[in-house]
């Protein structure tokens, strides 16, 4: 099983612009194809540590049977201005799940960039891995490649 998912898209843009869109978790509602993302609390990150809550809604996935509609507490686990932001994910009132959900932008020239949606969940406990096991990875690759089109509508509309 492989602990890393990441699908990379080129979106026309300057890098700048469009991590500004990725790193605002309100904005992922306007990005995400599967409908899955709203920020709950409506919070802008500002660095490594800070929280924000969202609104889950896996219904349009139907990845995972009986998991509809639920909230995630996330941590930033890495803000880099204009190149990465990363969070790991839990629920209110629990500890850590184990995985990090993530962007990472790089320039291509002044006017693209290559933007990669990943999910790593290489520090899962291996007791969680275990009980996970047929369900991984945990946001499907066609789900960060809407999200990548998505973003890619949302600058390039700007």
């Amino acid at each position: 099983m492989a602990e890393r998912v990441s699908v990379t898209r080129r979106i026309p843009g300057p890098a700048a612009a469009v991590f500004a869109v990725v790193a605002d978790p309100a904005g992922h509602v306007r990005i995400d194809g599967s409908g899955m993302l709203v920020a709950a609390d409506g919070a802008r990150p500002r660095g490594v540590g800070d929280t924000f809550e969202m609104d889950m809604d896996r219904t349009p996935l139907g990845d995972i049977p009986g998991v509809t509609a639920y909230r995630t507490l996330n941590t930033v686990t890495a803000h880099v201005p204009d190149r990465q932001f990363e969070w790991s994910v839990t629920a209110p009132g629990r500890p850590p799940i184990g995985y990090v959900w993530g962007y990472l932008v790089e320039p291509v020239g002044e006017s693209a960039c290559d933007v990669t949606s990943y999910v790593d969940w290489s520090g899962l406990s291996e007791e969680r891995k275990a009980r996970s096991a047929g369900r991984m990875p945990l946001i499907p690759e066609s789900t960060m490649a809407t999200t990548l089109e998505r973003l890619e509508r949302v600058v390039t509309s700007r």
